[in-house]
């Protein structure tokens, strides 16, 4: 039997990671002893590998896909020009703490002159993501001493560094530290990366294919609910004046020709306020569902 050897990132995008997949309708165990998870896909071998290393097993063909930040995609694209491009199968924008994207950010202490990328001339910069780094700054013709960081990266300023490239996505761990954002030097998500000659393989493009869409399912579901409803045909344009649909609303027929069925997708957050006029515009019946999947 053919199997996608898959990777999924350890660290921390491992629960979000795991969460994703589930609400796609996989469910991945993983143990602290064992760095090869089991999921219920007998045509899917998953290895837990770090999100800074994936690009690179995916390029070399020990892994035929995986999840990885475009951050690391591009770190591994400027450190290997002689390799083919991965291919990108899909953009699956979550991170560990929301369904948004990421920022890369020069920051500096927060009594430092520093204003802008070239008032580091000659200073040390400490990141994790190096390569992006060095190349961020010689664009800007500025000439940097770019230190790998293991971790802590935020107490390095200014001791141990003028100034720091970290990922953030609220910028309060920066706050916490007393830093100060500079400049933006990219944004980044999380993508699903394929191997050229995986993809070349046909059972493996479909199985790939279909993992991308049930994950893209997934995100599109999230934040969102079902609403369904009766409405008697009369009152069925004052509600539907009430209704942001993703799209448009369902309309159907009931045995009684008096009334319709309303069914809609909408934003979690904006039940609280909806349902009370949807009632008030002649709705009844009104059912909130939870969503695991659009599939747009």
């Amino acid at each position: 039997m053919s199997t996608l050897k898959l990777g999924i990132p350890k660290g921390s995008l491992e629960e979000s990671t795991v969460a994703l997949f589930r609400r796609a309708g996989y469910e991945i165990r993983t143990s602290s002893r064992s760095y090869f998870p089991t999921i219920d896909d007998p045509e899917i071998e998953c290895m837990l590998i770090r999100a800074q290393e994936m690009a690179r097993y995916v390029s070399d063909g020990v892994l035929d896909a995986g999840l990885t930040g475009m951050d690391w995609i591009e770190e591994h694209a400027i450190g290997h020009p002689e390799q083919a491009p991965l291919v990108s199968v899909c953009d699956l924008v979550y991170s560990k703490v929301s369904f948004g994207k990421v920022k890369w950010v020069l920051a500096v202490p927060e009594d430092s002159p520093v204003q802008k990328a070239e008032d580091l001339q000659g200073k040390r910069i400490a990141t994790e993501l190096v390569r992006v780094t060095k190349h961020w700054f010689e664009q800007k013709g500025t000439t940097v001493d770019v230190e790998f960081s293991w971790g802590a990266t935020e107490v390095k300023p200014p001791v141990l560094a003028d100034a720091i490239v970290e990922a953030t996505e609220t910028g309060s761990t920066l706050r916490a530290n007393r830093l100060r954002i500079v400049e933006t030097l990219m944004e980044s998500n999380t993508r699903l990366v394929a191997n050229p000659a995986v993809m070349a393989d046909a059972w493996k493009r479909e199985k790939i294919e279909t993992l991308a869409l049930l994950l893209k399912a997934a995100i599109a579901a999230q934040g969102r609910v079902g609403l369904m409803l009766n409405v008697k045909r009369s009152d069925l344009e004052a509600v539907i004046a009430q209704l942001p649909a993703l799209q448009r609303p369902t309309i159907s027929s009931l045995s009684d020709a008096d009334w319709v069925a309303v069914n809609t997708i909408v934003e979690e957050k904006t039940v609280r306020t909806l349902i009370p006029r949807l009632k008030a515009a002649g709705g009844q019946g009104i059912v909130e569902y939870p969503l695991n999947k659009i599939v747009l």
